[in-house]
């Protein structure tokens, strides 16, 4: 199974990283992940269905047991420590659980660089597919204060849009950037905890692929972990506070449920999916609600950990016509070493 998973996510990233669908040329509305919100809204932030700690001390940032290819090693020599009896097998399934928690966490210690494909089935029958690339960029302030920085590009988003009656052209371009900035204490137990402003700018190279709007607001997360699961929720709302006059104003949320039961051998199974709202939107078009579950697992390439996560959601709640009923989404999120170490302020 190990074999075959290294195989599935050299492929995955061989090939997603460096093709566009050649079946891509149809989609959707994209609001906050599509749905309801307006053309070109920003995609689903998916933080990895969750972000959960591990027992690695998250006040410990900058470690040097955290940097690049020491990460596996340093997960390894805990393994031995913790279970000085154990086998060798027992430290490498050790190992890579540890890092399926931290590569779960909103407020992780490891910097990553995830990549994440939605291919998004609208009501309509039309389809729109996008690549948002979302680096996780953890930092010590203090020793008891994290700042975890989190931005979202969407280097390229796929739209189609109505030009007459029953007939569809398609938008391809950059997407609106989200940029979020997590602040956390560094010893809260098993509780997982984080506050902070998010933002959106108008960085779309298309109408039909962004906004058009500057906007801000709060996101908070709270959870909790054990060993085998961990529960939560992530909520993120913007308000529009400029950009272009002839576009709407905007408003919405994005509401994260975190759940995932974690198994041995870096597996994962969890809930899968955004939560959406568009205040601005007319009655019964305000919510997309999904049903999704996605399955992860941690391996190496080499020495490199990567985390490949496989979801399928079902939006049973979406605006009428042009929501969201489908998306089948892969996720890859390679570990990179630390470029910011220790603590910035004593």
């Amino acid at each position: 199974m190990d074999a075959f998973a290294r195989r599935l996510a050299a492929t995955a990233i061989v090939v997603l990283a460096t093709v566009t669908p050649s079946w891509a040329g149809e989609g959707s509305q994209h609001g906050l992940a599509g749905g309801p919100l307006k053309p070109g809204g920003p995609s689903a932030y998916h933080l990895g269905v969750g972000r959960v700690e591990s027992t690695l001390d998250r006040g410990d940032t900058g470690a040097g047991t955290l940097a690049g290819p020491s990460v596996a090693q340093a997960a390894d020599e805990r393994g031995r420590e913790a279970a000085p009896g154990g086998t060798k097998g027992d430290e490498r399934d050790k190992s890579l659980s540890e890092l399926n928690k931290e590569l779960t966490n909103p407020v992780t210690s490891l910097w990553s660089l995830t990549s994440q494909f939605n291919n998004y089935r609208l009501a309509n029958g039309k389809w729109n597919n996008n690549w948002q690339f979302q680096p996780v960029l953890p930092v010590s302030l203090t020793k008891d204060w994290n700042l975890i920085t989190r931005p979202v590009f969407q280097l390229y988003n796929i739209v189609p849009h109505e030009t007459s009656s029953g007939q569809f052209d398609t938008s391809v371009g950059l997407g609106d950037t989200i940029l979020l900035g997590l602040l956390s204490p560094a010893h809260s137990g098993k509780w997982i905890l984080g506050a902070g402003p998010t933002f959106i700018f108008p960085t779309a190279t298309s109408d039909f692929t962004g906004q058009g709007k500057w906007q801000i607001g709060p996101g908070v997360v709270a959870g909790y972990l054990t060993d085998r699961f961990i529960l939560g929720l992530f909520p993120q709302q913007w308000w529009s506070i400029g950009g272009d006059p002839d576009r709407p104003a905007v408003s919405q949320l994005n509401l994260q449920p975190i759940a995932a039961l974690f198994f041995g051998d870096g597996w994962n199974v969890g809930y899968s999916g955004n939560i959406l709202a568009d205040w601005k939107a007319p009655s019964g078009d305000v919510w997309t609600v999904p049903v999704g579950l996605g399955v992860g697992k941690v391996l190496r390439l080499g020495r490199l950990p990567v985390k490949v996560q496989l979801s399928l959601q079902y939006m049973p709640v979406r605006p009428k016509n042009v929501g969201q009923e489908w998306n089948v989404q892969l996720l890859v999120a390679p570990v990179i070493p630390k470029l910011l170490k220790g603590t910035l302020f004593e």
